[in-house]
């Protein structure tokens, strides 16, 4: 049976931002204790009193949370260069068996020309293609035949280079992805390899999505 305090600690713990808050002390516990209560009676199949939920709280112990922010901020200060792009299409297919093939035929056109960008995201039950606008009539062309999902234009990428130790650090993809979260970027697409992040953004939102990532860098 779950305690008071574990109760507390899976309700705060599955809601963005809120113990990071707590952690800087922007938030106030008696309001946060009664706007949690009723998940936490209800996790405990039982009648909580405030005080217990905000006894709950202060005990919350950020030890750990704050070791891993350390490291993922140390990380962040090694993240190599910045690269954007503009002028980016994105296209959601319906996978099918035919759809490898039209997709052999766009990579071999981009590798025509160092003036093309294209990646490809295969899912289990789509592909997302995102691509230079010069390239966008061929990819109509090529997969005009196919089940188009979703298109979306005025977009841009800003591609980030990880440094080795990611690999070994949970959260380093939260701690960069929420900064956008908290300034209302909407992130259209994440690529990722093994080195190498790219975000893309509406074109009206690359500006301040560089600019944070400049300060992520910096500070």
């Amino acid at each position: 049976m779950k305690t008071i305090q574990e109760a507390v600690e899976i309700t705060i713990r599955k809601t963005p931002f809120i113990e990071e808050a707590l952690n800087e002390k922007l938030i106030n516990v008696s309001s946060l204790a009664r706007e949690i209560l009723p998940e936490v009676s209800k996790l405990l199949k039982k009648d909580v009193k405030v005080g217990a939920v905000m006894m709950a709280i202060n005990r919350l112990s950020p030890a750990n949370e704050l070791r891993v922010r350390k490291n993922i901020k140390r990380l962040a200060l090694n993240l190599g260069d910045v690269i954007v792009r503009s002028d980016l299409c994105d296209f959601t297919f319906k996978n099918t068996t035919s759809l490898l093939k039209e997709i052999a035929k766009i990579l071999s056109k981009s590798a025509d020309s160092n003036d093309y960008f294209l990646t490809v995201s295969q899912g289990i039950f789509e592909t997302n293609i995102v691509t230079s606008k010069n390239l966008q009539p061929y990819v109509e062309e090529i997969f005009k035949k196919e089940t188009l999902i979703n298109n979306v234009n005025d977009l841009a990428s800003i591609t980030l280079k990880l440094p080795k130790e990611n690999l070994d650090q949970s959260g380093i993809y939260y701690f960069i992805l929420k900064q956008f979260a908290w300034a209302n970027i909407a992130v259209q697409e994440v690529i990722s390899t093994t080195h190498e992040m790219t975000i893309v953004v509406k074109e009206r939102d690359v500006n301040e999505t560089f600019a944070i990532l400049m300060d992520l860098k910096l500070n």
